[in-house]
């Protein structure tokens, strides 16, 4: 019989930004809670959430081969690909708030199924491994990214959450797109088209490759329309993350939705290359990325076209295990709508975690 472990981790932040103009906006705390059970060496149960709600839990089922395992888990999970958010509960160690191709997997793209993963250890220690999901309850991935753009920050939506769109003329009351629901979007919840969507990924050493294909019908059901999104994600990693290590990915995709005039399809682009160095109780980390969207549809709606660029730079204190202090310096320059948008913000971090 093997023992039980029961691990509870929270993150308290309390998170002050001075906008571009000088202007102050108010601290805010968030939490995170996180609970890891494991009551047999093969079986390992997890839960997390926000404030707002259900953010993971699944079950994981390990068997050991040797120097090979076999993983199959269940239930709603993030996908194995970040390079920056390898803390618990899909946090970053790294920066405070996410890059813009991480920023959009927290707020859409999170599979609701079952995942099979094989790794193998090589005779030179190489890590070999390839997956496979089979997924439903993500079908709007897309709506965010083609109506309002890439975002930066750390937000993770919860399971059944909704969030809110621009005010678009398509989407008015008189628009083409009037039927979608005015209170927004929901990225996770009841499956709309009854498709099965699915994703794959092999990794070798440092670099893993992962293709996703939601396998949405593009078609209104209700007050939602279900998007057909897919990306290629490329990741690699060189260094010790307790030193100093640079990491990197690199995602290309497109999206549609509709299945005639009007219709929208995009392509997206998204890369960032971050650097962190750990001394002591201090971390350092630089970040720069690129991202783009471009139309494809030249019809009635919205063009969406996009192009940016951003620079982040992260201090972090840690003044005991559990406590650490940061300041976060971020700089976005883009085009968007025929608007050129240049803003800089700070962010000021203090976060607490026990377990």
């Amino acid at each position: 019989m093997h023992a039980a472990a029961v691990l509870l981790l929270a993150t308290l932040d309390l998170t002050g930004h001075v906008g571009a103009r000088g202007g102050s906006d108010d601290a805010t705390a968030h939490a995170h809670l996180g609970l890891d059970y494991a009551p047999a060496q093969w079986l390992a149960l997890h839960v997390s959430g926000t404030e707002d709600g259900l953010i993971e839990a699944h079950a994981t089922l390990r068997r050991e081969l040797g120097l090979d395992d076999v993983q199959l888990r269940a239930g709603t999970f993030f996908l194995p690909t970040s390079r920056e958010n390898r803390d618990d509960n899909w946090a970053s160690p790294y920066t405070i708030g996410f890059s813009s191709l991480n920023a959009w997997i927290g707020e859409e793209v999170r599979p609701i199924g079952v995942d099979l993963q094989y790794r193998h250890i090589t005779a030179r220690g190489q890590t070999l491994a390839g997956g496979v999901t089979a997924f439903r309850g993500n079908d709007t991935m897309g709506t965010l990214l083609a109506w309002r753009g890439w975002s930066h920050g750390d937000r993770l939506s919860a399971l059944g959450e909704t969030l809110s769109l621009p005010s678009l003329p398509s989407l008015a009351d008189d628009g083409p797109f009037q039927k979608q629901r005015d209170a927004g979007t929901q990225p996770f919840g009841s499956d709309l088209d009854g498709n099965t969507g699915w994703s794959g990924r092999v990794r070798y050493g440092p670099v893993q490759y992962t293709y996703v294909d939601n396998n949405g019908d593009r078609a209104l059901h209700g007050d939602q329309y279900s998007w057909q999104t897919r990306f290629h994600l490329l990741g690699a990693e060189l260094g010790d993350p307790d030193r100093f290590i640079v990491a990197s990915e690199y995602m290309r995709g497109d999206t549609y939705m509709g299945l005639g005039q009007p219709f929208v399809a995009a392509d997206f682009h998204s890369a960032y290359v971050l650097a962190s160095l750990k001394r002591g109780r201090q971390r350092f980390s630089a970040r720069y990325e690129l991202f783009s969207t471009s139309d494809r549809d030249h019809s009635a709606a919205e063009v969406n076209d996009e192009s940016g660029r951003a620079w982040t730079l992260t201090y972090f204190f840690y003044v005991t295990p559990r406590l650490r202090a940061g300041a976060e310096f971020l700089q976005v320059a883009g085009h968007r709508s025929e608007t050129d948008l240049t803003e800089h913000t700070w962010t000021f971090e203090a976060r607490w975690r026990f377990e």
